[in-house]
Protein backbone atom coordinates (compact mmCIF):
# COMPACT_ATOMS: atom_id res chain seq x y z
CA UNK A 1 0.00 0.00 0.00
CA UNK A 2 2.94 2.32 0.62
CA UNK A 3 4.01 2.38 -3.02
CA UNK A 4 0.45 3.01 -4.17
CA UNK A 5 0.08 6.13 -2.04
CA UNK A 6 3.60 7.25 -3.03
CA UNK A 7 2.78 6.92 -6.72
CA UNK A 8 -0.52 8.75 -6.15
CA UNK A 9 1.41 11.62 -4.56
CA UNK A 10 3.81 11.68 -7.50
CA UNK A 11 0.92 11.80 -9.94
CA UNK A 12 -0.67 14.65 -7.98
CA UNK A 13 2.62 16.58 -8.01
CA UNK A 14 2.87 16.19 -11.78
CA UNK A 15 -0.74 17.25 -12.23
CA UNK A 16 -0.17 20.38 -10.14
CA UNK A 17 2.93 21.19 -12.16
CA UNK A 18 0.98 20.79 -15.37
CA UNK A 19 -1.82 23.01 -14.05
CA UNK A 20 0.71 25.70 -13.09
CA UNK A 21 2.30 25.56 -16.52
CA UNK A 22 -1.08 25.96 -18.21
CA UNK A 23 -1.95 28.86 -15.92
CA UNK A 24 1.37 30.71 -16.11
CA UNK A 25 2.47 30.06 -19.71
CA UNK A 26 -0.20 32.25 -21.35
CA UNK A 27 0.80 35.15 -19.10
CA UNK A 28 4.45 34.73 -20.04
CA UNK A 29 3.66 34.72 -23.75
CA UNK A 30 1.29 37.66 -23.33
CA UNK A 31 4.13 39.65 -21.75
CA UNK A 32 6.43 38.70 -24.61
CA UNK A 33 3.84 39.87 -27.15
CA UNK A 34 3.29 43.11 -25.24
CA UNK A 35 7.01 43.82 -25.30
CA UNK A 36 7.09 43.41 -29.07
CA UNK A 37 3.79 45.29 -29.53
CA UNK A 38 5.16 48.23 -27.52
CA UNK A 39 8.34 48.16 -29.60
CA UNK A 40 10.45 47.04 -26.68
CA UNK A 41 13.47 45.46 -28.39
CA UNK A 42 16.15 43.46 -26.60
CA UNK A 43 19.04 41.38 -27.89
CA UNK A 44 16.86 38.38 -27.05
CA UNK A 45 14.20 39.72 -29.42
CA UNK A 46 16.82 40.27 -32.12
CA UNK A 47 18.39 36.86 -31.61
CA UNK A 48 15.04 35.09 -31.68
CA UNK A 49 14.04 36.81 -34.91
CA UNK A 50 17.31 36.36 -36.80
CA UNK A 51 18.09 32.81 -35.59
CA UNK A 52 16.46 31.26 -38.70
CA UNK A 53 18.92 33.30 -40.80
CA UNK A 54 22.13 31.74 -39.50
CA UNK A 55 22.12 28.91 -42.05
CA UNK A 56 22.09 31.55 -44.77
CA UNK A 57 24.46 34.06 -43.11
CA UNK A 58 27.16 31.67 -41.98
CA UNK A 59 30.22 31.43 -44.19
CA UNK A 60 29.84 28.31 -46.29
CA UNK A 61 26.20 28.12 -45.19
CA UNK A 62 23.75 25.69 -46.66
CA UNK A 63 21.36 28.31 -48.11
CA UNK A 64 21.97 30.44 -51.18
CA UNK A 65 18.91 32.56 -50.40
CA UNK A 66 17.36 33.43 -47.02
CA UNK A 67 14.65 30.93 -46.04
CA UNK A 68 11.08 32.20 -45.49
CA UNK A 69 11.41 31.87 -41.69
CA UNK A 70 14.44 34.14 -41.83
CA UNK A 71 12.63 36.84 -43.80
CA UNK A 72 9.63 36.56 -41.50
CA UNK A 73 11.97 37.19 -38.57
CA UNK A 74 13.57 40.18 -40.31
CA UNK A 75 10.10 41.66 -40.93
CA UNK A 76 9.03 40.99 -37.34
CA UNK A 77 12.17 42.68 -36.03
CA UNK A 78 11.61 45.72 -38.24
CA UNK A 79 8.01 45.94 -37.05
CA UNK A 80 9.10 45.65 -33.40
CA UNK A 81 11.76 48.37 -33.71
CA UNK A 82 9.48 51.38 -34.06
CA UNK A 83 11.37 53.97 -32.00
CA UNK A 84 14.90 55.34 -32.52
CA UNK A 85 15.96 53.72 -29.22
CA UNK A 86 14.63 50.34 -30.39
CA UNK A 87 16.37 50.67 -33.76
CA UNK A 88 19.63 51.58 -32.01
CA UNK A 89 19.28 48.55 -29.73
CA UNK A 90 18.58 46.29 -32.71
CA UNK A 91 21.60 47.77 -34.51
CA UNK A 92 23.90 47.13 -31.53
CA UNK A 93 22.63 43.58 -31.11
CA UNK A 94 23.05 42.80 -34.80
CA UNK A 95 26.60 44.17 -34.69
CA UNK A 96 27.33 41.99 -31.67
CA UNK A 97 26.08 38.92 -33.57
CA UNK A 98 28.40 39.60 -36.49
CA UNK A 99 31.42 37.37 -36.12
CA UNK A 100 34.15 35.86 -38.20
CA UNK A 101 31.76 33.01 -39.00
CA UNK A 102 29.19 35.32 -40.58
CA UNK A 103 29.42 36.43 -44.20
CA UNK A 104 29.41 40.23 -43.75
CA UNK A 105 28.20 40.87 -47.32
CA UNK A 106 25.23 38.55 -46.86
CA UNK A 107 24.43 40.16 -43.49
CA UNK A 108 24.50 43.64 -45.03
CA UNK A 109 22.25 42.57 -47.88
CA UNK A 110 19.83 40.50 -45.80
CA UNK A 111 17.09 43.13 -45.37
CA UNK A 112 17.04 43.81 -49.12
CA UNK A 113 16.92 40.07 -49.94
CA UNK A 114 13.87 39.88 -47.67
CA UNK A 115 12.22 42.96 -49.21
CA UNK A 116 12.64 44.96 -45.99
CA UNK A 117 14.08 48.44 -45.75
CA UNK A 118 16.01 49.35 -42.60
CA UNK A 119 17.47 52.81 -41.88
CA UNK A 120 21.04 51.58 -41.43
CA UNK A 121 23.57 49.18 -42.91
CA UNK A 122 24.16 45.95 -40.99
CA UNK A 123 27.91 46.22 -40.69
CA UNK A 124 30.61 46.28 -38.01
CA UNK A 125 31.37 49.85 -39.16
CA UNK A 126 27.84 51.19 -38.51
CA UNK A 127 27.60 53.83 -35.77
CA UNK A 128 24.40 52.71 -34.04
CA UNK A 129 24.21 55.98 -32.07
CA UNK A 130 23.39 57.74 -35.36
CA UNK A 131 20.48 55.43 -36.18
CA UNK A 132 17.15 57.23 -35.99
Amino acid sequence: MGSSSSSSRNIMKWLWCAVLVFILAPHYFQLQLLQVAEGYVTCGTVSQNVAPCFGYLKKGGSFSYPPPACCNGVRALKNAAQTPADRQTACRCLKAFLSSQIDQAKAGGLPGKCGVSVPYQISPATDCNRVR
